[in-house]
């Protein structure tokens, strides 16, 4: 094991009607004048957004709204909010939504104190100062609400990048499992694929003697994987929701990734088709981590797979011949998906031979890249192009 620090001071407010007790959240966390940032209409069709600007009205707490947020949600809408914010001298920033919405929060949380353009911190630049950051949570799949980390898309190249810094770490979340039963069950699928490929990028690691965080990410799919039949065939399943919610925000506080390295090329693969096709995220990780595994068959990857087939998947160990077991997995894995409703191929997902290039330079060159990705397995252009072409 590695050393490492970790900080993760989020306070949760988990169960049913918790959103009524937004104000209570903003006021406890020093927020005097508050942006309100979400996404389409469904917050407000729901009533969730009366529920959330009378708990702020309680507390005597002034609030400006800024909606719009889509998914890969994108600069132009941060830049306003970054102006909006220094224009009405907002001090808190609360997002009502899922993944996109928070990220979007987050990005400009970071930009409201910088002097430079928010998108530095998209290119490498930790972000060391922001304004606090509160969440209510209304899909379970990007674990925003607890991590430290937002993606956005610049639309001057279409660039999908992240950033990171503890800064960027909500000091609140309200989750309510209860505002997710209402999701279609695609939409909860593409959140299920989105949260366990969090959990995938962190277990195939090159740091030897990580059993606790192996059995943490284990534990935590063996759960996904019970919970997310359940919850596709009824999302009105409060208990199922319940732990989908709280596994996606364990998948990616990086409680699952200290002291080991994590890997992170699937994510930008997958940050391309999202960026060039708008798919939802989680469906171009369903597409992408199939592929990536199987091109790691030949590169090193083949006891990991085996143990994760066995501990997670239940294959039964082939010891003369563990890439047998390796193989199995994938294959149950790829069954799981589709069971749930998920892509994984190109023509599923929509996606064209012919910008396979394109998406390769991209992914290992746009916007600052140094030609190659991954922290399990270094991959340049050519390895990219391969995993591309896999997903055919």
């Amino acid at each position: 094991m590695d050393n490492f620090t970790f900080y993760s001071p989020t306070y949760f407010v988990f169960g049913k009607d918790q959103e009524n007790d937004t104000g209570k959240y903003v006021k406890r966390f020093g927020g005097t004048r508050v942006l309100i940032h979400y996404g389409g209409g469904s917050a407000a069709r729901s009533g969730l957004l009366d529920r959330v600007k009378a708990s702020l009205e309680r507390e005597g707490i002034s609030y400006t709204e800024l909606g719009g947020v889509v998914p890969n949600p994108r600069s132009g809408l941060v830049y306003k909010g970054i102006d909006l914010c220094r224009k009405e001298k907002v001090d808190f920033i609360l997002a009502v939504g899922g993944g996109s919405v928070i990220d979007s929060a987050k990005a400009i949380a970071a930009g409201v104190p910088y002097d430079g353009d928010f998108w530095d911190f998209y290119k490498g630049k930790p972000v060391t100062e922001a304004l606090p950051v509160g969440t209510v949570l209304t899909i379970s799949a990007a674990g925003s609400e607890g991590s430290s980390n937002s993606v956005i898309t610049h639309e001057d190249g279409m660039y999908k990048r992240g950033a990171g810094g503890d800064a960027m770490r909500p000091v609140f979340s309200i989750l309510n499992p209860a505002l997710t039963q209402t999701l279609p069950p695609y939409q909860i699928a593409c959140g299920i694929t989105d949260m366990m490929a969090h959990l995938f990028e962190r277990y195939f690691t090159r740091t030897s003697d990580v059993e606790v965080t192996d059995r943490m990410i284990e534990g935590l799919l063996l759960a996904i994987i019970n919970e997310a039949p359940k919850v596709v065939k009824d999302p009105a399943d409060y208990q199922a929701q319940a732990n989908i919610m709280w596994a996606g925000m364990m998948a990616h506080n990086n409680s699952c990734g200290v002291g080991r390295s994590q890997d992170w090329a699937s994510h930008a693969m997958e940050h391309e088709l999202s960026a060039l096709y708008d798919v939802a995220h989680g469906a171009g990780l369903a597409v992408v981590f199939p592929a990536w595994m199987t091109y790691m068959l030949d590169r090193g990857g083949v006891n990991r797979l085996a143990q994760l087939a066995v501990r997670v998947w239940g294959c039964q160990m082939d010891f003369e011949n563990p890439v047998n077991t390796a193989k199995a997995g994938i294959e149950k894995l790829k069954q799981f998906l589709k069971s749930i409703g998920m892509p994984i191929n190109f023509s599923e997902l929509g996606a064209k031979e012919e910008d396979i290039e394109e998406m390769a330079h991209k992914a290992c060159y746009g916007d600052g890249g140094d030609g190659t990705i991954g922290g399990f397995v270094k991959l340049n252009k050519e390895d990219v192009i391969n995993i591309y072409r896999l997903m055919l």
